[in-house]
């Protein structure tokens, strides 16, 4: 959308102590987190985008709630972990799906609330995998690709069998061509390269 309505604000606002930050990333997710971010007693922001507005998935009518903080297993793997979040997550579990015909299962951790951070769920999910690619729509410095990576190597290090592996936008304003837009985002050919090279392939 242009230099100056793509920008991708989760790691701004998770800087706050004391603020929660959703990104729902799908139908489901977003009523459940929605409810949950209307009942919690802190401040919440929400963050959603409009380029999925048009998505479609099944939202039960009855009442149900997602706790804040809790991160969602996509796709279960056993040779790499890949955590993202939002609307980008679409190009991970594209990206999973062609590895998959190549014998390589990749588990997707959707964190859901970037703060706060379902840590456990990340950990547990490396201590499994012994590797972890991060995508992330936004750009790299100082993002939330930057926390997860510090708290994973901070905490569980011993357990990587290769160093850890962030995708994120081109380190420019967003370009408004479409053919630099495509170069500029992140996507599921991006996140094969980088599975390949955790793996040494």
């Amino acid at each position: 959308l242009g230099a100056t309505h793509s920008q991708a604000f989760e790691n701004w606002y998770a800087n706050c102590p004391g603020l929660k930050v959703v990104v729902p990333s799908t139908p489901y997710d977003a009523k459940g987190l929605l409810k949950a971010a209307i009942r919690d007693n802190d401040p919440v922001i929400f963050m959603e985008s409009e380029q999925m507005y048009g998505d479609k998935g099944e939202v039960p009518e009855e009442e149900y709630i997602i706790p804040l903080g809790v991160a969602d297993i996509k796709r279960e793997g056993k040779d790499v972990t890949i955590v993202s979040f939002g609307k980008i997550i679409k190009e991970a579990i594209a990206a999973a799906a062609e590895l998959a015909k190549e014998g390589i299962e990749c588990e997707i951790i959707d964190i859901r609330t970037v703060r706060p951070m379902d840590w456990e769920a990340i950990f547990n999910s490396v201590k499994k995998t012994n590797r972890l690619v991060i995508l992330e729509e936004a750009w790299p410095f100082a993002s939330v690709s930057s926390e997860i990576t510090y708290q994973v190597q901070e905490h569980i290090f011993d357990y990587l069998d290769a160093p850890i592996q962030r995708i994120t936008t081109a380190d420019t304003p967003a370009p408004y061509s479409p053919a630099l837009l495509q170069e500029w985002l992140p996507n599921a050919q991006d996140v094969i390269k980088a599975v390949k090279k955790v793996l040494y392939k």
